[in-house]
């Protein structure tokens, strides 16, 4: 039987190196999984492959993604053919008269859009995108802020699907009575570190209290002197997928209705999160409302024929194929960590310190790597629940404490890691190639995770 093992970072490691080093994260996931799976049984290796995507292809979440996903590309679309994502631009130009004052906005604008991370990442950097460009602000730093204000804003508002989806977590594991799950989330709130430190980051960083440094300077100087940000020479002029997907947005703006009004907007927009609230907390079904009402509503206005209607539709979703994509071989791979006990021997190896004042901040160490590593910051959070809380409550450790840990952990993964879902739609809907942005933005998730570690020591 196998046992848990300092073997099971090697694909993890793999992943991290390829991908920094090829630019190609699906590629680099894929020989990440098959790494893995080499590992435990060469011989069957591609049979086994075959079996861990197909596991992943049936998984109902990776179906409800994909749909959501779609679902956004498509009604993004819509709003850019329609002029309405235009005259939003315009309308926040009023309010933007600098660099600064753009991605403040861009700021405001993700804490607003607080519903969803998908919701958030994909429409506040669709939204803000030509607004920065105009102030020469680098397609990296805009993908920075609205990453920041995606998982860590969604962790922080019991509001949120991250909540309604921890919630249940905690009543499943007996953590939380039945119906009182949100209510032990909202209790955690002010422990959830990471993510306050996250947010907090953001201003500080966009009013030049921290100053920029590192990849992030390079690309926005490079912005300033408005240089690619992307040596084509260095792909031998074959675009990555991700460029790809951008360059059809970019087609869809200059095909876009020039006379646009904000109302064409702001109605979808608002009607997507009055939906979602509805029911109870579902982008989908919120996403499909949304359709059930938007369509009628242009038909009305005659601003396309339906025909031109679900072929805009389905170019935008075509244009998320990259990031669906890449979620997937996420979801892959960290199917074969599993199976080569990654969360076991990391959790295994930390259990000396699992003491009433380190084990938050040992829990946070621990499962921010997991979920750097593997890219799954609800799945690890699923697996490691009902090994954590047990400990916990062993130790007579701050029950709310913990959970913030785990939660920080969570939101940290989502936000640093290469090729985490929130990762890939931050890039996507900035229009920023996808290993810029994780690697221009990982310093700075690093201080934030380096605060919140100090911070559950000293809480703890």
């Amino acid at each position: 039987m196998l046992e848990p093992s300092a073997l099971s970072l090697v694909p993890p490691v793999v992943v991290v190196v390829l991908a920094i080093v090829l630019r190609r994260p699906i590629l680099s996931l894929l020989i990440g999984a098959l790494v893995g799976l080499a590992m435990l049984n060469p011989v069957e290796m591609l049979s086994n492959f075959a079996a861990a995507s197909l596991k992943v292809m049936v998984d109902e979440t990776i179906g409800w993604l994909i749909l959501v996903c779609g679902g956004f590309g498509a009604l993004i679309a819509l709003l850019v053919r329609t002029g309405g994502a235009a005259a939003f631009g315009s309308f926040a130009l009023r309010f933007c008269k600098g660099p600064r004052s753009s991605l403040l906005m861009t700021f405001l604008l993700g804490i607003v859009i607080f519903i969803d991370d998908y919701l958030n990442a994909l429409t506040v950097g669709e939204t803000m995108k030509r607004i920065t460009d105009k102030f020469k602000i680098s397609r990296e730093m805009l993908a920075y802020v609205v990453d920041s204000t995606a998982a860590p804003i969604c962790v922080l508002v019991p509001l949120s699907t991250w909540a309604v989806f921890f919630g249940g977590l905690l009543v499943d594991n007996n953590i939380a009575v039945e119906g009182q799950g949100i209510a032990v989330y909202i209790q955690a709130i002010p422990y959830m570190l990471y993510a306050w430190f996250a947010v907090l980051l953001v201003p500080l960083v966009v009013l030049g209290v921290i100053p920029l440094f590192g990849p992030m300077k390079k690309a926005q100087l490079q912005a300033m002197q408005e240089q690619p940000q992307v040596d084509p020479a260095q792909y031998n002029e074959v675009q990555t997928a991700d460029e790809y997907a951008v360059k059809a947005v970019e087609e869809s703006f200059e095909s876009a209705d020039s006379h646009g009004k904000l109302y064409n907007f702001l109605l979808p927009i608002l009607l997507l999160v009055a939906f979602t609230v509805y029911f109870d907390i579902d982008v989908y079904k919120g996403l499909l409302a949304t359709f059930a009402v938007t369509l009628p509503f242009y038909m009305l206005q005659k601003l396309m024929p339906f025909a031109e209607m679900i072929e805009k539709m389905l170019d935008g979703f075509k244009s998320m194929l990259p990031a669906i994509g890449t979620v997937i071989a996420a979801f892959i791979f960290k199917d074969v960590c599993d199976q080569l006990l990654l969360p076991q021997f990391v959790i295994d190896s930390l259990s000396p310190f699992m003491t009433a004042g380190y084990l938050p901040a040992v829990v946070f160490l621990a499962m921010a790597i997991l979920a750097f590593a593997t890219g799954s910051s609800w799945g690890i959070f699923a697996v490691t629940i009902p090994i954590v809380m047990p400990l916990a409550v062993a130790v007579d450790a701050n029950i709310p404490l913990v959970i913030g840990a785990l939660l920080s952990a969570s939101s940290f993964g989502s936000q640093a890691c290469f090729y985490s879902d929130s990762t890939v739609l931050a890039a996507q809907g900035s229009g920023c190639n996808l290993m810029s942005h994780a690697i221009t933005q990982l310093p700075y998730t690093l201080i934030a995770a380096a605060c919140a570690f100090v911070g559950f020591l000293v809480i703890a």
